[in-house]
């Protein structure tokens, strides 16, 4: 047996040995803290992004502010946020009034001008009551084209009237409405200079009644030609201004609520382009039309032009219809009481033209995100 002496010398040699031992295992056996992982964050507008944890940013001194997260959408704490301003001026809102649904699969089509060149806004119609429709007949909301194109520099925007079939990115010809850009808005017009460049406020003409065309003396109210006799010899009667390319007048005359063309036209001292319903003899250089031969079905000539309505309208070209087109610079009752050989004039009607206002949005659309973690 040991003696008293030797246990007090070893037992405490003992101890600290067995407190080591369990020291060295517990160090062995201990889990190890696994490392947190990346949190991501997702948005519609920006690709994914790893974001540490809060514990690691402080201790790097990486942390970000408030303001500085919700510029950049990326949120550090796990909870819910509002990312504002992430997508570019891309969307075109138009309001357009006064605008007629067009035919036989023509269509309208917006266009904006961007470093000088022409962007697709997109292709629409209009239905009777004015609301845009796409082409499958779907409703436009708010008239809102979402056009995938940066539409800040945009200096102007133009609306133009497409042939059935379209499928090219240059505009027609037929500009209908046009506007300067300014702070993303525009007014659009007929009468913008990248339209048809006039607002047919100064139009005004004057015409007779007679039948040139079947000799003197015969049927003279069932002609009508526009010119003016007041000099005593026949001049030109018509003040309008020269169309752009795409566009050409066109005269009718509605007998008993059926429009009838006369004809159409491009100088105000040339006759016009056909004569369906005149005789065998020559007409004066003017536009006109006898009402002699050949009347559409339900209609008789000769016949008495008196107490009708004249029309001189602007026709895109192509024509999307036989029928008369919304711009109507000249319209005017021919008096009941009318004679051949007397001047008569003709006015603006009180109908407003065609117009609207297009709006460049810039596009705020706000996403609401999540951040795990």
């Amino acid at each position: 047996m040991l003696t008293q002496k030797a246990r007090r010398i070893l037992l405490p040699a003992i101890s600290a040995l067995f407190l080591a031992l369990v020291l060295a295992c517990s160090a062995e056996t201990a889990p190890v803290s696994p490392q947190r992982q990346p949190v991501k964050i997702v948005t519609e507008a920006t690709t994914p992004q790893e974001v540490t944890s809060q514990d690691t940013m402080e201790k790097t001194g990486q942390a970000m502010t408030d303001e500085t997260m919700a510029k950049t959408g990326e949120s550090m704490s796990g909870e819910t946020m509002e990312v504002v301003g992430i997508s570019g001026y891309e969307t075109l809102v138009l309001n357009l009034f006064d605008i007629q649904p067009l035919q036989n699969g023509f269509h309208y089509e917006g266009w904006a001008i961007v470093d000088g060149k022409p962007v697709t806004t997109g292709k629409f119609n209009v239905e009777a009551g004015g609301e845009l429709v796409a082409l499958n007949g779907s409703p436009i909301p708010q008239g809102s084209f979402a056009t995938g194109v940066d539409l800040k520099d945009a200096t102007a925007v133009i609306i133009t009237i497409e042939p059935a079939g379209d499928n090219d990115t240059i505009p027609a010809s037929t500009h209908y409405l046009s506007g300067s850009v300014s702070e993303g808005q525009a007014s659009l017009s007929i009468g913008h200079g990248a339209a048809l460049g006039d607002d047919f406020s100064g139009a005004a003409g004057t015409y007779i009644l007679a039948t040139p065309t079947d000799g003197d003396g015969n049927n003279e109210n069932s002609g009508i030609w526009f010119l003016d006799l007041s000099s005593g010899t026949p001049a030109v009667g018509l003040d309008l201004p020269t169309l752009p390319d795409g566009w050409v007048y066109e005269r009718w005359v509605v007998i008993d609520g059926t429009p009838v063309s006369t004809g159409r036209f491009t100088q105000m001292d040339q006759g016009d382009l056909a004569a369906p319903y005149s005789g065998p003899e020559s007409g004066p250089p003017f536009p006109g039309e006898d009402f002699l031969f050949n009347a559409p079905e339900g209609l008789t000539f000769p016949v008495d032009l008196a107490g009708k309505v004249a029309v001189i309208s602007v026709e895109p070209s192509p024509d999307d219809s036989p029928a008369p087109f919304a711009l109507k610079p000249l319209v005017s009752v021919i008096p009941a009481n009318a004679t051949d050989h007397f001047n008569y004039s003709i006015g603006t009607p009180e109908a407003a033209f065609p117009r609207g206002s297009a709006s460049i949005d810039s596009g705020d659309m706000s996403k609401t995100i999540q951040a795990s973690g």
